[in-house]
């Protein structure tokens, strides 16, 4: 697998996730139980996207001194696309946490602790599944085929079912666990587990957990072959992925009061697949820029949002 990435740069990588998940877990107390504001879901928003250009911005640096300024304009570039695409496709993620919240009814103030488990079962999942694909990319290049077509045919889904939402109660998973272990029927605080009469039971919140956990194996399905359309680079494949799930639980409190507001954001990440599936299915006989990429993206995604956001102001309107 060729790769940019030294075992020094892979370090620093390493060192920069770990040290921003302290913060948030130490000294902002991410894993306890507390209601966060508006506020608060901004401001760690906006510091998750810029340590995210930070890194992309001393990326090129090193590589403009190293390598040229070609190449460090090319993984740049590359970097930021497979950002924007995977923060995009992140959003349908967001919008599936709030039908499972809402399914259990979990308070807000508790769902930062079981997205906490999430984001990090999802980093540990996603580096797997990254290295995964790049070993068979390089070993079996027609595998990129596969994965067009496989977009194609997840974003066309998406279209079909745009107005669907999942049918939680009869999740597979949901109802084994129900089956085989008690539950208690209502939330037990931050708990997943309680132990009465000598029986230990889970309860309702360790399920959202479970589904939470779930939801992030389907968008890693759906928006890892994705970003190698755009890149084949496993450092930049894994950086760009991690960085944009880093700033998912933010940008899931900045978005729960507003998910209502784009409605129509779920078709434009659907015509998103779809491109992107159908750049990897030309790419043998045409290969499309990775600045035009970048570009078609982040066009239907201003376009989803205008839309929505008019849309959502005519329904208020009447």
């Amino acid at each position: 697998m060729e790769s940019i990435g030294t075992w020094w740069m892979w370090a620093v990588f390493a060192a920069v996730v770990l040290v921003m998940l302290a913060v948030d877990l130490f000294l902002f107390k991410g894993g306890h139980q507390h209601k966060v504001s508006l506020k608060e879901a901004a401001g760690w928003s906006i510091a998750w996207v810029c340590v995210a250009l930070l890194f992309n911005a001393g990326l090129w640096w090193y590589l403009d001194a190293e390598a040229g300024r070609a190449l460090a304009n090319q993984k740049a570039m590359e970097f930021f696309t497979g950002y924007l695409l995977e923060k995009s496709l992140a959003v349908d993620n967001v919008f599936v946490w709030m039908l499972i919240f809402g399914f259990f009814s979990v308070p807000i103030e508790l769902q930062r602790r079981v997205l906490l488990y999430g984001i990090v079962g999802a980093i540990v999942l996603r580096t797997g599944m990254i290295f995964a694909g790049s070993w068979l990319i390089s070993e079996f290049h027609w595998i990129l085929y596969i994965f067009g077509a496989f977009l194609v045919v997840t974003g066309a889904k998406m279209l079909w079912l745009a107005d669907h939402d999942p049918d939680l109660a009869s999740n597979p998973v949901v109802r084994f666990i129900r089956n085989h272990y008690p539950v208690t029927p209502t939330l037990e605080g931050e708990r997943f587990f309680v132990m009465r009469d000598g029986v230990r039971y889970a309860t309702p919140l360790l399920l959202a957990l479970v589904l939470v956990e779930i939801s992030d194996v389907v968008f890693a399905v759906d928006s890892i072959p994705a970003i190698f359309a755009i890149t084949a680079d496993p450092f930049i494949v894994l950086t760009s992925n991690i960085f944009a799930i880093l700033g998912l639980r933010a940008m899931y409190f900045l978005l729960a009061d507003l998910g209502n507001r784009f409605s129509l954001l779920k078709y434009g990440l659907a015509v998103i697949l779809i491109f992107i599936g159908v750049k990897m299915l030309i790419v043998e006989w045409f290969k499309i820029p990775i600045f035009v990429s970048l570009g078609v993206v982040a066009a239907i995604l201003a376009v989803s949002v205008w839309l929505s956001l008019r849309r959502s102001a005519d329904e208020a309107a009447h």
